[in-house]
């Protein structure tokens, strides 16, 4: 059972549509953590999207870890997601665990990763 603070934590925060920069972030408190997926078409850089969800999630009291990045292809007409590529900065994010994290926000979707592309 996740403590309060991280049940107030949402899961998946990315852009309703298009291809943009994600990170795969693990949050924790001092008893447990879970992992999220953020991505926003915004974003210059992965750093950026760290920065702004490891802020927030600061103030909440939580601690947070950046596990890699990626892009991630949003297609709400077709119902598909592609999540594939690196951060630079980061490395590359384990796309099959942010594919779990996305499939139990998007049942209806279609969920794909890969490991080419940038």
């Amino acid at each position: 059972m996740a403590t309060k603070k991280l049940e107030t934590v949402a899961d998946v925060d990315i852009d309703p549509e298009g291809t943009f920069k994600y990170v795969l972030i693990k949050v924790h408190d001092s008893e447990e953590s879970k992992l999220i997926v953020r991505g926003w078409k915004w974003a210059e850089y992965h750093a950026d999207i760290y920065d702004r969800t490891s802020s927030q999630l600061q103030k909440l009291g939580l601690d947070t870890e950046v596990l890699g990045g990626g892009r991630i292809q949003h297609n709400p007409s077709s119902k598909q997601l592609k999540v594939y590529g690196y951060s630079v900065g980061f490395g590359k994010a384990d796309h099959e665990q942010s594919c779990s994290i996305l499939k139990k926000h998007f049942p209806s979707y279609s969920i794909t990763s890969s490991d080419e592309g940038y």
